[in-house]
């Protein structure tokens, strides 16, 4: 199948530029809704959804490609390729930063630069390093979500979303996630969160802007300082902004801090 009709491709906007969204688990393209239009105008706007995801084509999904971040990464590149895209900015929210720093890896021609929405490079607290989660804690996350997936995506939406007095947004969250077929929920779950790519993050060659929210559950401030320190060529911001979904919840903020960086 053409990869821009399996991940859903939708391309707008006027500049000769590329800005190339990656969005989150259990989410959609449409959770960019807020930011992208802010640069339509200097760019041209890639949308996608990952395979399993949104209106991509579930029949593609394979578990066994799936099953590491790497599948994606390379429908990343797959779909720059297709588009002929070169020095694009690439935004991900997220598990998609991390993806995005693979993709990044194996074309180092398709991105000048990556800008990282609550990225982390492994969500499990290892000797020195803290993910902001136990072991014990990801398997019980884990086991939740494969034991009920609707129940779990009720219960976790808010709380990964944060903002609790805005209750819409925390709703909106966990109506993503129970549209998500709840196989390829959990699968991706496991792929998501027992992921270390500490590893690659010295390899990147290209800037990297982190924005990191000033309170996330699941990224927690420590996790956007270590890849600072780690990624060579990073920028890092904390955002007022709090939660885990600031393209959601902060859309002015998440604006102005990656046009401050690409214009800066």
């Amino acid at each position: 199948m053409n990869v821009l009709k399996r991940n859903n491709v939708i391309v707008s906007g006027n500049g000769d530029n590329v800005m190339m969204f990656a969005h989150g688990f259990g989410c959609d393209q449409n959770m960019w809704r807020y930011v992208y239009p802010a640069f339509q105008d200097s760019y041209k706007i890639v949308l996608f959804d990952h395979v399993g995801a949104g209106n991509s084509d579930l029949s593609a999904y394979s578990f066994d490609k799936y099953a590491r971040l790497e599948g994606y990464a390379e429908d990343i590149v797959e779909i720059a390729r297709e588009l002929n895209i070169k020095d694009a900015v690439f935004v991900g929210h997220s598990v998609s930063a991390v993806m995005g720093l693979m993709a990044a890896n194996m074309a180092p021609e398709i991105f000048k630069s990556l800008i990282l929405i609550g990225p982390s490079p492994s969500y499990i607290n290892q000797d020195n390093y803290i993910g902001g989660f136990d072991r014990s804690e990801i398997d019980e996350l884990l086991e939740s979500l494969n034991n009920n997936h609707l129940g779990w995506s009720m219960a976790m939406a808010p709380v990964i979303m944060g903002n609790p007095e805005r209750e819409e947004l925390g709703n909106e969250l966990a109506n993503s996630f129970c549209k998500t077929d709840p196989e390829i929920a959990k699968h991706f779950a496991r792929t998501t969160f027992l992921t270390d790519k500490r590893d690659i993050l010295k390899y990147t060659k290209i800037p990297v802007l982190i924005l990191q929210c000033s309170n996330d559950v699941i990224a927690p401030v420590e996790v956007g300082q270590y890849m600072h320190n780690e990624i060579p060529e990073s920028k890092l911001v904390i955002m007022k902004a709090t939660g885990h979904c600031p393209n959601l919840s902060a859309p002015e903020e998440t604006i102005a801090a990656i046009s401050n960086y690409l214009h800066g």
